[in-house]
C-alpha cells in the first residue's frame, strides 16, 4: 500500500528519526550542545551575560538550563526551534513570565519571526490563557518591534 508523504509525514519523520538515532554517531557532550543552542537562540551577548553573572549560589542552575533545557530538551529534532520558540512565547505569556516573553520577542523578531507571528500566538494566548495575558502580551510586542526596528 502506498501512503502519500503528505498524508503521513508524522510518521514518516518519526521513522526516520528512529532510524538516523540507530546509527553510530559521535556522542555530543549536552552542555557544548547547549551552548550552541542557547547562543543561536537567544544571541551571544545574553549568553555571554549569563555566563559572566554566573556565580557559586547560580552555578549548578545555570548548569540544568543549559544541559537539561537548552541541550537535551531544544536540540531534539521533532519540533524546529521556530515551533519551540512560538511554544515558549505561548507558555511564558499563560503564566505571566514576561522577562522569558520579552527576551523571546526580542530574539524571536531578531532571526526568524514576525509580527503576524506574534500576533497569531496572543490570540491563541488570548482564547486559552486570558486576555490579560494577551493584552500584556500585545503591549509587550509592541515594545520591543520598535526597539528591534531602532537597533536595525
Amino acid at each position: 500500500m502506498h501512503v502519500s508523504l503528505s498524508i503521513a509525514t508524522g510518521s514518516f519523520l518519526a521513522a526516520m528519526i528512529e532510524f538516523l538515532r540507530s546509527q553510530p554517531t559521535a556522542s555530543i557532550d549536552p552542555i557544548e550542545a547547549g551552548f550552541e543552542m542557547r547562543r543561536a537562540v537567544l544571541g551571544d551577548e545574553h549568553v555571554e551575560t549569563a555566563i559572566a553573572n554566573t556565580t557559586e549560589f547560580n552555578r549548578y542552575f545555570q548548569d540544568l538550563i543549559t544541559r537539561y533545557a537548552w541541550g537535551t530538551v531544544w536540540t531534539r529534532p521533532g519540533l524546529s526551534r521556530r515551533t519551540r520558540r512560538l511554544l515558549v512565547l505561548v507558555t511564558t505569556a499563560a503564566l505571566g513570565r514576561w522577562e522569558e516573553f520579552r527576551l523571546h520577542v526580542r530574539t524571536g523578531l531578531a532571526l526568524e519571526l514576525e509580527l503576524c507571528d506574534l500576533q497569531e500566538v496572543l490570540l491563541q494566548t488570548a482564547v486559552y490563557a486570558g486576555v490579560p495575558a494577551a493584552n500584556t502580551g500585545f503591549q509587550i510586542v509592541k515594545e520591543q518591534s520598535k526597539k528591534n526596528a531602532q537597533d536595525v
